[in-house]
């Protein structure tokens, strides 16, 4: 069959990865109103066309933090790459420079920093952190992604702990003992404990300024009150974002989100947002409501799955 839309790849991924492997790439935090609110909220959402002004050349080109890419879409952090595919994040990274756009690479990838580095050299890669009890792990990782050559740091902040996830608790998820989460090897055992530090705050920020000069795009934002403390905090950049919906269920879709953030910052860091987008057509609301760019997420997960 041709594969001929997003919705083709996901069929195909679900019939074809194992279930433990695409419940927990499909799954959402508790009822997943939130996940599928994401989508669902797009198609409330009305065009107002205007006709006959000459769109015999269009450029879709935009600039990330001064980055070109060739088109406003880039690649979201998502964990675990290798579920999907053998070569896991390797293959993510040389299609996004394959594509000249921007991917966020994961803490939790199961091919090093090293690895996503050398397998598209002089693409156009962030480095998504999570801040783990451990504060020495997370100074590592940022000195690390820094000195291989990405260029900007990505903070998730809506996961001081992880969102309960059903399936995954059903299934009893946990990486096949052949794959690991090589950027944290050495550093911790996983997944027996919660790591991350929920003890983090604005003022950690800060913190991480000192440890860097890449700029700083923080991820999970989804009200002005948070957009305003993000810009009085010195961030370059803001991604509106619920996670997918796999963390607090009951939350706002993120393109609900996105005018009142957009609005907040005034112009005075990029936002860009994350959640939902399925289509062109989903692309475009979100450009018309000022988001900078999009990301996303399962998407490039069905795509990797497609054999």
């Amino acid at each position: 069959m041709a594969m001929v839309c997003l919705s083709d790849f996901e069929a195909h991924a679900k019939k074809y990865l194992p279930k433990i492997a695409w419940d927990f790439f499909a799954a959402g935090a508790d009822d997943c109103n939130t996940r599928d609110e994401n989508i669902l909220a797009y198609k409330r959402i009305r065009f107002r066309p205007r006709v006959l002004r000459d769109v015999s050349l269009m450029d879709i080109r935009t600039k990330l933090l001064g980055n070109e890419i060739s088109f406003p879409v880039g690649i979201a952090p998502t964990g675990f790459h290798q579920l999907a595919w053998p070569d896991g994040e390797k293959s993510t990274a040389r299609a996004a420079a394959a594509m000249n756009t921007c991917y966020i690479a994961s803490t939790y990838s199961t091919c090093s920093l090293e690895e996503i580095s050398a397998a598209a050299p002089g693409g156009l890669q962030w480095f998504q952190l999570y801040i783990h009890r451990n504060r020495a792990v997370s100074q590592h990782l940022v000195q690390r992604a820094e000195a291989l050559g990405f260029q900007g740091l990505v903070l998730t902040a809506d996961l001081p702990y992880a969102g309960k996830r059903r399936d995954d608790v059903r299934n009893g998820f946990r990486l096949p003992p052949h794959m690991k989460l090589k950027n944290l090897e050495g550093a911790f055992e996983v997944c027996k404990t919660n790591l991350l530090d929920p003890s983090v705050t604005w003022n950690d920020i800060y913190w991480l300024r000192s440890l860097t000069n890449l700029p700083i795009i923080i991820k999970g934002i989804l009200t002005k009150e948070d957009a305003e403390l993000a810009v009085r905090h010195g961030v370059q950049g803001i991604i509106v974002s619920n996670h997918g919906g796999r963390q607090l269920d009951g939350g706002p879709a993120t393109i609900d989100a996105l005018l009142e953030v957009v609005e907040a910052v005034k112009g005075r860091v990029e936002v860009y947002l994350d959640g939902g987008i399925r289509k062109g057509s989903d692309v475009l609301k979100a450009l018309a409501l000022g988001a900078k760019c999009v990301f996303i997420g399962r998407p490039v997960l069905w795509g990797l799955a497609y054999k």
